[in-house]
């Protein structure tokens, strides 16, 4: 993955591969248009250990035609007879924005928002906010992407329904401005099925652009947005809801409360697991070592002078004598005083080779003599 230096924002939080991934709990329009379940959302994802919440916003006017307005929309998941009376009871105004700001950031939460339009986009980002997203949609609005590029803010631009010709306007579009982009590689179904998640693509859009990457899931379970953080994913959002049974189109495609903290656990640790690259033999290792490995024993008493074969020597735990690797090394070796059965092969009890053992095998095991004759002097 990228090795780009990682996005610094406002309130001092930093965003990029070498930096704990960010997890985003996106409430979208989850809070079904209530202000007060989306202020118990916001609290809610604080405590399921999420780094952001992302809200959604439109300007029903200036997104749609009075065709689309007024089209019919029923169903099971419908808010109002017509499609724009569905998509306003779901938007919140600018003014439930301002505080759900002010109570994310008095959380230690970022707070950030898709704008759908020109207008929305205007208006979410004299809030101040620290961070912009391009959601899939308007990866090829080229006004918007002038507008946040304008202002300098960070931009996390996800890439669901784009084919690269798309992003590659996207993102030279973003680069006349500056290079704060975090590219979420992204299926826009909902919810979209493991076998089509397509995690390799976050390397693609890596190697292509350069600029730091990460995922946007709208699968059911867990395993895909913890392989993404596994593969270098710097950014994990997922839709985020206190019930996955309530009405609606996202629900079933988020993580309730549970399910989040479940996944930023799951997360750090994998974190903490790729952080020795080296191998190593760790201190708790050498104490295993010794119990569960085996040292050369003597399989029976055997008096002084007597050569040694392999009738005459055994292996057994624990492994704080002779090492087994050294087998080949004992055996023709005369023994200065007698010895007794199961007691430790001891290189003060061996004399010279009766005669020189044949090097049945070259290399690793012919330098184990030499290390172990070093040992001896």
């Amino acid at each position: 993955m990228s090795t780009e230096q990682s996005i610094h924002l406002a309130s001092g939080r930093r965003i990029g591969h070498g930096e704990p991934c960010f997890l985003v709990a996106e409430i979208g329009n989850n809070h079904q248009g209530e202000l007060a379940m989306a202020r118990e959302m916001v609290h809610a994802a604080a405590e399921a250990g999420a780094d952001a919440v992302k809200f959604q916003k439109r300007d029903m006017n200036a997104l749609f035609t009075q065709a689309g307005l007024t089209a019919p929309y029923g169903g099971k998941n419908s808010f109002g007879a017509t499609y724009g009376e569905h998509r306003l009871a779901l938007e919140l105004p600018m003014e439930a924005m301002a505080e759900l700001k002010a109570l994310s950031e008095s959380l230690g939460l970022v707070f950030f928002a898709s704008a759908w339009d020109l207008v929305s986009a205007r208006d979410m980002l004299e809030l101040g906010m620290e961070l912009f997203k391009v959601c899939s949609a308007d990866v090829v609005n080229i006004p918007l992407l002038r507008l946040v590029g304008e202002t300098g803010v960070p931009v996390v631009m996800s890439t669901g329904m784009s084919q690269w010709n798309d992003i590659d306007v996207a993102v030279a579009e973003m680069r006349r401005y500056h290079e704060r982009i975090v590219l979420l590689h992204c299926n826009s179904s909902y919810p979209c099925p493991d076998e089509l998640v397509g995690l390799p693509v976050m390397h693609a859009l890596s190697r292509r652009y350069g600029l730091a990457v990460g995922y946007s899931g709208h699968e059911a379970g867990l395993g895909p947005s913890l392989a993404a953080a596994v593969l270098g994913a710097c950014v994990v959002e997922r839709h985020f809801t206190l019930d996955r049974t309530q009405r609606g189109t996202d629900h079933q495609a988020s993580l309730d409360p549970a399910g989040f903290a479940a996944l930023r656990a799951m997360i750090r640790e994998a974190e903490a697991a790729m952080r020795l690259t080296e191998k190593q033999v760790c201190p708790a290792e050498l104490a295993s070592a010794a119990k569960l490995r085996k040292s050369i024993v003597f399989a029976r008493d055997l008096p002084a002078g007597h050569v040694l074969t392999p009738a005459d020597i055994t292996l057994k735990c624990p492994g704080n004598g002779i090492s087994p690797v050294l087998w080949d090394e004992v055996l023709g070796m005369r023994l200065t005083r007698g010895v007794f059965c199961e007691e430790l092969v001891d290189w003060n009890a061996l004399g010279p080779c009766a005669v020189a053992p044949a090097d049945p095998v070259p290399g690793p095991a012919k330098r184990c003599r030499k290390q172990a004759a070093g040992n001896r002097s």
